[in-house]
């Protein structure tokens, strides 16, 4: 049986699989590609912000923590774009293979794609440890 039989065959679990598959490379090429423990620190200070403006009234202090917090969610943006420009490509290439493949069997086939996708990126995160 060819692949493509097989994965139209069990569409919903043939996605879960491709969704996996997909997602474990892109956090493996995130983990490679970002300085993990820069993020970890940026991300450790936003959450030290966040609990300044909870207290803070003042709105010159609450505009500064405001700016600070804009600043760092720049950084981090910034450092994920490498990994991004690495998988774009191909990801664009299997989407429009399995789109083909899935759209006249499964018409929702994306949003199993993205449900899946989302559950094994929380796995998988804190699995392999990537900020």
């Amino acid at each position: 049986m060819a692949l493509t039989e097989m994965m139209i065959a069990n569409p919903k679990v043939s996605i879960a699989i491709f969704s996996i598959a997909v997602t474990l490379i892109s956090t493996l090429v995130q983990k490679k590609f970002t300085d993990q423990e820069h993020l970890r620190s940026l991300k450790k200070r936003q959450k030290e912000i966040q609990k300044e403006l909870k207290k803070t009234k003042e709105p010159s202090l609450m505009q500064d923590l405001n700016a600070e917090m804009l600043h760092l969610t720049g950084l981090m943006f910034k450092s994920s774009m490498k990994p991004m420009f690495v998988t774009m490509i191909p990801f664009l290439i299997l989407f429009a293979w399995l789109r083909g493949i899935y759209a006249p069997v499964l018409s929702s086939w994306i949003w199993y794609y993205i449900g899946y996708s989302v559950l094994a990126s929380i796995v998988l995160r804190k699995v392999l440890k990537v900020a």
